[in-house]
C-alpha cells in the first residue's frame, strides 16, 4: 500500500493508505473522533463488494488536512463507528483511513514507485515521463476508470473496463469472469480482500495477458469474486478493477483534471507474478502489532500438510523472529520460490518447529 502521513485540524500526524478506489475520504480509527475534534453529527450508512451488511458511520464537518507541502481546507470525511477494515493489522503499521478523490481531484499525482517519491502540481504545470503512455481516463463516482484488454486462458480477446485502484493489493480482479467465461483451469479458493463491510471470498488464477496502451504484462494473477458479490449493485458498470500488483510496475501520473493517466515502465515491469505457496493467511496484532497470527489456512496446502491450523502464532522464520520482519519481508518468504523454511510456531500452548516446503498453488 501507499502510506500518506498527514495532520487533520492540526493534530497527527496520521497515517493514510493513498486509494483511488474511494470517493470521500474515510477515517477507519473511531478514536480519532475525539482526538481530531469532531462532534458527533449526522450518520450514514456504507457497503462495499464484502460479504456483511452495510455499516454506519459518522459524517464528519469540514476538516483542515495537511501534508508535507500541501494544505487543504474544507475536505469532507466519514467516521466509521468501529473498524471493520483492521488495515493496521494487515499491513503491519498503525494506519488511520483511506485517502482518495480529495487527493487527486485538482492535482495532477505522480507516483514514483521507483524512489517511493510523490509529486503533484496543477494540471497546467504537468511534464509526463519521458516515452510514457498516455492513456484516456474517467472518474466516475468520484474514481478513476479505464478500458484495457484482457486475453482470456481460451485465446479469446475482450476490451474490458477497470476501476484503477491503488487500494487494492491484488493485480487484477475479473467480476464477471464466473458468469460470461469459464474459470480458469487451475484456480485456488482464497480471500481476495477486504471491502468495506467484510471479507471478500472468490477464486485466484491467471489471466493469459492484459494490454494497457503499448504495454502487455502476461501470465497475470487474477481474483475472480463469488457470485454473491457480483451480484451486487454498483453504481458504475464495470468488469473489475487493476490494482497496486499491476500498477506498482509503472511510474504512473494521474491527472484527472484532463482525463489521463501516464504510465512508464520501471524496474519491477518484468518481474513474474508470483503467490503465496503456503496456504497460510496472516495479520499483525499486540499493542505494538508485532504478533503474527494465522487467520485461515487453505485445506491440502503445505501449512496444512505440517498441522499449522487458524490462531497458531508464527513467531520466527529461518531463526528470524517475525516481530523484526516487515509483512512485506515475511510475504516475500512465502511468495518468491519454491523451498523449505523452518518456522517456529506457538502451538497448542506450546512452541514447535515444522519444516513447511512451499509449493506454487496457480
Amino acid at each position: 500500500m501507499i502510506i500518506i502521513k498527514m495532520k487533520i485540524n492540526d493534530k497527527g500526524p496520521y497515517n493514510f493508505v493513498l486509494d483511488t478506489g474511494v470517493g470521500l475520504m474515510l477515517i477507519t480509527e473511531p478514536k480519532l473522533i475525539d482526538s481530531i475534534n469532531v462532534p458527533h453529527t449526522r450518520t450514514i450508512k456504507l457497503s462495499g463488494l464484502g460479504e456483511g451488511d452495510s455499516f454506519e458511520a459518522f459524517v464528519t464537518p469540514q476538516l483542515d488536512i495537511v501534508i508535507p507541502g500541501l494544505r487543504s481546507s474544507g475536505v469532507s470525511a466519514a467516521i466509521l463507528k468501529t473498524d471493520y477494515f483492521n488495515l493496521s493489522g494487515f499491513i503491519g503499521m498503525p494506519v488511520h483511513g483511506l485517502l482518495g478523490y480529495e487527493f487527486f481531484n485538482e492535482m495532477a499525482v505522480k507516483v514514483n514507485f521507483t524512489d517511493s517519491v510523490l509529486t503533484v502540481c496543477k494540471p497546467p504545470d504537468l511534464k509526463p515521463y519521458k516515452k510514457s503512455q498516455k492513456i484516456p481516463i474517467t472518474i466516475e463516482d468520484h474514481k478513476p476508470y479505464m478500458n484495457a484488454m484482457i486475453t482470456f486462458p481460451d485465446g479469446n480477446r475482450v476490451l474490458n473496463k477497470f476501476i484503477i485502484d491503488l487500494g487494492a493489493g491484488h493485480p487484477l480482479s475479473l467480476e464477471n469472469m464466473p458468469q460470461n467465461n469459464a474459470l480458469p483451469k487451475k484456480t485456488i479458493r482464497a480471500n481476495l480482500g477486504i471491502a468495506i463491510n467484510g471479507p471478500i471470498t472468490g477464486y485466484l488464477g491467471r489471466m493469459e495477458a492484459i494490454e494497457i496502451g503499448k504495454y502487455k504484462i502476461k501470465k497475470v494473477i487474477t481474483s475472480f469474486p463469488d457470485l454473491d458479490y457480483i451480484k451486487r449493485a454498483y453504481s458504475v458498470k464495470r468488469d473489475g478493477n487493476i490494482g497496486l500488483g499491476i500498477l506498482k510496475r509503472f511510474n504512473v501520473i494521474f491527472d484527472y483534471a484532463n482525463g489521463f493517466m501516464y504510465l512508464k515502465s520501471n524496474n519491477r515491469f518484468g518481474a513474474p507474478f508470483e503467490h503465496d505457496m503456503s496456504g497460510m493467511e496472516y495479520y499483525w496484532t499486540g499493542d505494538n502489532l508485532n504478533h503474527l497470527i494465522v487467520s485461515r489456512v487453505e485445506p491440502g496446502s503445505p501449512a496444512d500438510d505440517v498441522g499449522v491450523i487458524k490462531d497458531d502464532e508464527i513467531t520466527s522464520i529461518n531463526f528470524k523472529p517475525v516481530s523484526k520482519m516487515t509483512l512485506e519481508e515475511i510475504d516475500s518468504y512465502f511468495k518468491t520460490t519454491e523451498r523449505s523454511l523452518l518456522l517456529e510456531v506457538y502451538h497448542d500452548k506450546k512452541y514447535d518447529r515444522v519444516i513447511l516446503t512451499l509449493k506454487k498453488r496457480i
